[in-house]
Protein backbone atom coordinates (compact mmCIF):
# COMPACT_ATOMS: atom_id res chain seq x y z
CA UNK A 1 0.00 0.00 0.00
CA UNK A 2 2.81 2.77 1.12
CA UNK A 3 4.24 2.59 -2.43
CA UNK A 4 0.60 2.68 -4.15
CA UNK A 5 0.25 6.03 -1.56
CA UNK A 6 3.38 7.63 -2.87
CA UNK A 7 2.45 7.09 -6.74
CA UNK A 8 -1.03 8.41 -5.92
CA UNK A 9 0.48 11.59 -4.67
CA UNK A 10 2.72 11.72 -7.20
CA UNK A 11 0.15 11.20 -9.99
CA UNK A 12 -1.90 13.96 -8.34
CA UNK A 13 1.01 16.80 -7.51
CA UNK A 14 3.23 15.87 -9.61
CA UNK A 15 3.04 13.45 -12.33
CA UNK A 16 6.01 14.36 -13.97
CA UNK A 17 8.29 12.58 -11.00
CA UNK A 18 8.93 8.89 -11.87
CA UNK A 19 9.27 6.55 -9.20
CA UNK A 20 12.95 4.62 -9.31
CA UNK A 21 12.44 1.14 -8.24
CA UNK A 22 15.47 -1.20 -7.97
CA UNK A 23 15.95 -5.04 -7.73
CA UNK A 24 18.43 -4.09 -4.80
CA UNK A 25 17.28 -2.93 -1.25
CA UNK A 26 17.88 0.53 -0.78
CA UNK A 27 16.84 1.06 2.53
CA UNK A 28 20.24 2.51 3.95
CA UNK A 29 21.65 5.51 3.27
CA UNK A 30 24.63 3.64 1.99
CA UNK A 31 23.09 1.04 0.04
CA UNK A 32 20.55 3.70 -1.24
CA UNK A 33 23.87 6.31 -2.42
CA UNK A 34 25.79 3.46 -4.05
CA UNK A 35 22.54 1.93 -6.22
CA UNK A 36 21.90 5.05 -7.69
CA UNK A 37 25.25 6.30 -7.72
CA UNK A 38 25.41 9.27 -6.00
CA UNK A 39 27.36 10.74 -2.65
CA UNK A 40 25.45 9.65 0.69
CA UNK A 41 25.08 12.97 1.36
CA UNK A 42 22.49 13.49 -1.82
CA UNK A 43 19.95 10.83 -0.57
CA UNK A 44 17.25 12.69 1.59
CA UNK A 45 16.72 10.61 4.34
CA UNK A 46 13.35 11.12 6.55
CA UNK A 47 13.08 10.85 9.98
CA UNK A 48 10.07 10.07 11.83
CA UNK A 49 9.75 12.02 15.82
CA UNK A 50 7.79 12.50 18.44
CA UNK A 51 7.26 16.36 19.36
CA UNK A 52 5.41 16.51 22.83
CA UNK A 53 2.33 14.62 21.57
CA UNK A 54 2.71 15.07 17.90
CA UNK A 55 4.68 12.98 14.81
CA UNK A 56 6.27 15.54 12.92
CA UNK A 57 8.59 14.15 9.53
CA UNK A 58 12.26 15.88 9.36
CA UNK A 59 13.95 15.44 5.90
CA UNK A 60 18.15 15.73 5.90
CA UNK A 61 20.84 14.95 3.88
CA UNK A 62 22.23 11.48 3.66
CA UNK A 63 25.39 12.05 6.22
CA UNK A 64 23.01 14.33 8.70
CA UNK A 65 22.08 13.55 12.14
CA UNK A 66 19.67 15.45 14.40
CA UNK A 67 21.68 18.40 16.46
CA UNK A 68 19.67 17.35 19.85
CA UNK A 69 20.18 20.86 21.18
CA UNK A 70 19.20 22.84 17.89
CA UNK A 71 16.21 20.64 17.67
CA UNK A 72 15.24 21.52 21.42
CA UNK A 73 16.04 25.30 20.43
CA UNK A 74 13.91 25.85 17.33
CA UNK A 75 10.85 23.70 18.75
CA UNK A 76 11.03 24.04 22.16
CA UNK A 77 11.31 20.53 23.34
CA UNK A 78 13.12 17.45 22.72
CA UNK A 79 12.62 14.95 20.01
CA UNK A 80 12.06 11.13 20.25
CA UNK A 81 12.05 8.45 17.70
CA UNK A 82 9.28 6.50 16.88
CA UNK A 83 9.80 3.04 16.90
CA UNK A 84 9.42 0.72 13.84
CA UNK A 85 5.70 -0.21 14.52
CA UNK A 86 5.02 3.53 15.17
CA UNK A 87 6.72 4.62 11.80
CA UNK A 88 4.03 2.00 9.43
CA UNK A 89 0.98 3.37 11.89
CA UNK A 90 1.74 7.32 11.42
CA UNK A 91 3.77 6.87 7.68
CA UNK A 92 1.73 4.00 6.18
CA UNK A 93 6.15 3.35 4.79
CA UNK A 94 8.51 0.65 6.25
CA UNK A 95 11.56 1.83 7.91
CA UNK A 96 14.02 2.29 4.91
CA UNK A 97 11.54 3.49 2.77
CA UNK A 98 9.70 6.51 4.90
CA UNK A 99 9.13 9.68 2.69
CA UNK A 100 7.15 12.62 3.37
CA UNK A 101 4.82 11.40 0.29
CA UNK A 102 1.36 9.77 0.51
CA UNK A 103 0.86 9.60 4.09
CA UNK A 104 -2.46 8.06 5.12
CA UNK A 105 -2.76 11.16 7.78
CA UNK A 106 -1.19 14.84 6.71
CA UNK A 107 1.39 15.17 9.42
CA UNK A 108 3.94 18.53 10.07
CA UNK A 109 7.14 18.25 7.60
CA UNK A 110 10.28 20.16 8.06
CA UNK A 111 12.86 19.93 5.56
CA UNK A 112 16.75 20.87 7.13
CA UNK A 113 18.30 23.43 4.93
CA UNK A 114 21.15 20.64 3.87
CA UNK A 115 19.26 19.25 1.11
CA UNK A 116 19.93 22.81 0.17
CA UNK A 117 23.50 21.61 -1.34
CA UNK A 118 22.54 19.74 -4.06
CA UNK A 119 20.56 20.72 -7.22
CA UNK A 120 18.27 17.62 -6.98
CA UNK A 121 17.82 14.81 -3.87
CA UNK A 122 17.10 11.07 -3.68
CA UNK A 123 14.61 10.62 -0.94
CA UNK A 124 12.84 7.09 -0.62
CA UNK A 125 9.28 6.51 -2.34
CA UNK A 126 7.51 4.57 0.48
CA UNK A 127 9.12 1.03 -0.45
CA UNK A 128 12.97 -0.10 0.48
CA UNK A 129 13.93 -0.57 -2.62
CA UNK A 130 11.99 3.19 -3.91
CA UNK A 131 13.34 6.71 -4.16
CA UNK A 132 12.47 10.09 -6.46
CA UNK A 133 14.92 12.32 -7.80
CA UNK A 134 13.73 15.87 -6.88
CA UNK A 135 15.19 19.55 -6.33
CA UNK A 136 15.12 20.01 -3.08
CA UNK A 137 12.66 23.27 -3.23
CA UNK A 138 10.20 21.63 -5.50
CA UNK A 139 10.33 18.82 -2.58
CA UNK A 140 9.48 21.34 0.12
CA UNK A 141 6.65 22.87 -1.80
CA UNK A 142 5.19 19.71 -2.66
CA UNK A 143 5.11 18.70 1.09
CA UNK A 144 4.52 22.05 2.10
CA UNK A 145 7.63 21.74 4.25
CA UNK A 146 8.99 24.28 6.60
CA UNK A 147 12.80 24.64 6.31
CA UNK A 148 15.09 24.57 9.68
CA UNK A 149 18.46 24.23 10.11
CA UNK A 150 18.57 21.36 13.06
CA UNK A 151 20.96 19.33 11.52
CA UNK A 152 24.70 18.51 11.96
CA UNK A 153 26.44 17.69 8.90
CA UNK A 154 29.75 14.96 8.04
CA UNK A 155 30.36 16.76 4.75
CA UNK A 156 29.76 19.64 2.11
CA UNK A 157 28.27 17.21 -0.36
Amino acid sequence: MSLQSVQAFLNQHAPDITILQTPEPTATVLDAARVHGVAPAQIAKTLSLWLKDEVILLVMGGDCRLDNRRFKEHFGSKGKMLNAEEVVQWTSHPVGGVCPFGLPQPLRVFADVSLKRFEVVLPAAGAVNAAVLIAPMRLAHLIEAQWVDIAECSSNG
